[in-house]
C-alpha cells in the first residue's frame, strides 16, 4: 500500500527571502496609560458588538419577511459583510451609538469591525465548504470579562525609539517596553525590516505588544543539508530522533499542577460574580483569579520556549526533517493521555518547524496519518498486525531486531524521505486529498458483499489494504 506525504521544501536556492514575521515585547504601563488601552479595547469591543447585532437583526428581518410571502425584491436592504461594508455602517451610526467615539484612535473600531468580518467569511466559507477544517459556528458577541483585551494599529505613527526601550503607538504615545527591542530596532536601521501593524494585547496580566513585520531574510544552509532525520512524538518522550537522541518531555503543566490546584481553590473559596442575581465580584476574588491566570501563563511560556528551541536546533542542523502527521484531536479524546498530549503541544511544534525549515533552507516532510512507522521493521519491512501502546521495545519475528519502539519509528520516518525525494507540490492534508468541509452531514454509503474465509466476519485485510476477493453476488 502507498502512503502520500507533504514536503515543505526549502529556500536554499534564493538569496534573499521575504518573510512576515512578528517581534513580541513586554510592556511596562503606567496606570494612565493601561486606561487608555483598555478604553481602545473597549471601543473595538462595543464596535464589533453593535455591527454584529445590526447583522443579526437584518438577517432576522430578512428571514420573518419571507415567511410573510414578501417578495425578494421588496425585502429589506441586506448589510454587507466586508469590511469596508461594516465600516459604513458603524461611521453612520457610531455619534449616536457611541458619543465618545472620538476620544479613541479610528484602528481601535477597525480592530473590532475587522475581526467582524473575518469571522462572518469564516462561518460563510464553513457552511459553503469553502473552508478546510472542523465547522465553524456564528460570531457571537464579546463579553467585557472573558475577551481578552486586544487593538491593533496599522497606519499613523508606529515606531521604535533610538533607546530601544520605547516604542510610539498612535493616540497612545510613548510607551516603555520591559525588555530591549534591539533585534528588530537592528533590522529596521539596516533597512531589512518594515512595520505592518503593531498589537496592543494583555496576556496572563501582563501587556504585549505585537509587531507584524516584513523580514527580508538571508539564505541559509542547515549545518549538515544532506542528513535526514527522522522525529517521532510522543507523551513519554517529547521527540525522539533517528539518530537516537532522546528530548524529554518537561511536562510543565504536571510540574506546576500542585500550585495551579491551590490557586483554583482559593479562587473557588472567594464570592465571584454572578450573573443572575446581577452580583459583583469581590477584590480578594479578583486578585485570586489574577494569580490563577499568571500561573497558567507561566506555564504556556515556558512550554513555548522549550519548543521555540528544539524546532530552532532541528531546523538549524539538518537538511531534511520527518515528522508524522499526527490526529491530535482524535487523541485528545482519550481522557487517559489528553492531559499529556496537550501539554506536549504537537501541533505547536509541527508549525514551527514548518516554517523554520524553510527559513533556514531546509525541507520538512510530514508522513501519512496512516504511514505505521510504528508496527514497521526499520530493519527487514515486515509490519506487524497489532503493536500494543504498552509494548515499548520492538522485536521483529522476521528479522530477529530488538529496539525501542520510538527510534524504530524514528529510522522508519527517515527512510521515507528518500521514497519521496522526487514527489510533487505541497498536499491539503495528510492523505493527499484536496478536502473540504462538507455543507451536510455523512452520506451512508452501502458495501457491496465479499467472500471472506471460515470464522472472518470481515472483508478488509488489517493495515488499511483493501479486499482483493471478487464479489459473490445473489443468483
Amino acid at each position: 500500500m502507498s502512503y502520500r506525504v507533504v514536503i515543505v521544501l526549502g529556500v536554499a536556492d534564493r538569496v534573499r527571502l521575504s518573510v512576515v514575521q512578528a517581534y513580541r515585547f513586554a510592556l511596562d504601563l503606567t496606570p494612565r496609560q493601561e486606561r487608555a488601552v483598555l478604553a481602545h479595547a473597549g471601543a473595538a469591543r462595543v464596535a464589533h458588538n453593535w455591527t454584529l447585532a445590526r447583522v443579526k437583526a437584518v438577517m432576522d428581518q430578512r428571514a420573518a419577511e419571507r415567511t410573510y410571502g414578501i417578495d425578494e425584491a421588496d425585502l429589506t436592504p441586506t448589510q454587507g459583510w466586508s469590511l469596508p461594508a461594516l465600516r459604513k455602517s458603524w461611521n453612520a451610526a457610531k455619534s449616536d451609538v457611541a458619543p465618545w467615539w472620538a476620544e479613541c484612535s479610528k484602528e481601535a473600531y477597525n480592530t473590532g469591525l475587522d475581526a467582524l468580518a473575518r469571522a462572518l467569511k469564516n462561518w460563510s466559507d464553513s457552511r459553503s465548504g469553502k473552508r478546510a477544517g472542523r465547522p465553524v459556528g456564528f460570531p457571537r458577541f464579546k463579553s467585557r470579562r472573558r475577551s481578552t483585551p486586544s487593538v491593533r494599529f496599522t497606519t499613523g505613527a508606529i515606531r521604535v525609539e533610538p533607546d530601544r526601550k520605547h516604542v510610539v503607538l498612535p493616540r497612545l504615545g510613548r510607551l516603555k517596553l520591559h525588555e530591549s527591542a534591539r533585534k528588530l530596532a537592528r533590522r529596521l536601521d539596516a533597512g531589512t525590516a518594515r512595520i505592518l501593524s503593531a498589537t496592543v494585547r494583555r496576556d496572563g496580566g501582563r501587556w504585549f505588544v505585537a509587531f507584524c513585520v516584513e523580514v527580508d531574510r538571508a539564505a541559509r544552509t542547515p549545518n549538515q543539508p544532506q542528513v535526514v532525520v527522522g522525529v517521532d512524538l510522543g507523551v513519554r518522550h517529547l521527540a525522539v530522533l533517528s539518530t537516537g537522541e532522546v528530548e524529554p518531555n518537561p511536562r510543565h503543566l504536571d510540574a506546576a499542577g500542585r500550585r495551579l490546584r491551590r490557586l483554583a481553590r482559593r479562587a473557588s473559596r472567594r464570592v465571584g460574580p454572578d450573573r443572575r442575581t446581577g452580583r459583583r465580584a469581590s477584590k480578594r476574588w479578583e486578585r485570586a483569579r489574577a494569580q490563577l491566570g499568571r500561573a497558567h501563563a507561566r506555564v504556556a511560556n515556558l512550554r513555548r520556549d522549550g519548543l521555540h528551541k528544539l524546532t530552532t536546533r532541528l531546523a538549524r542542523e539538518f537538511g531534511t526533517i520527518v515528522v508524522e502527521d499526527l490526529n491530535v484531536a482524535g487523541m485528545l479524546r482519550n481522557r487517559r493521555l489528553a492531559r499529556c498530549i496537550a501539554d506536549a503541544g504537537f501541533a505547536e511544534l509541527r508549525r514551527q518547524l514548518a516554517y523554520k525549515t524553510g527559513w533556514n533552507g531546509g525541507r520538512l516532510v510530514v508522513a501519512d496519518r496512516w504511514y505505521p512507522s510504528s508496527k514497521t521493521c526499520s530493519g527487514c519491512g515486515a509490519v506487524k498486525t497489532k503493536l500494543a501502546l504498552f509494548e515499548r521495545t520492538y522485536t521483529c519475528a522476521m528479522c530477529g531486531l530488538v529496539l525501542d519502539r520510538d527510534v524504530n519509528a524514528a529510522r522508519n520516518l527517515a527512510a521515507l524521505a528518500v521514497t519521496v525525494a522526487g514527489s510533487g507540490s505541497e498536499t491539503r492534508n495528510g492523505r493527499g486529498a484536496d478536502r473540504k468541509t462538507r455543507p451536510g452531514g455523512p452520506v451512508a454509503v452501502k458495501r457491496q458483499p465479499g467472500t471472506a474465509k471460515a470464522g472472518k466476519t470481515g472483508t478488509v485485510p488489517p493495515q488499511g489494504r483493501t479486499s482483493n476477493h471478487v464479489p459473490a453476488y445473489a443468483s
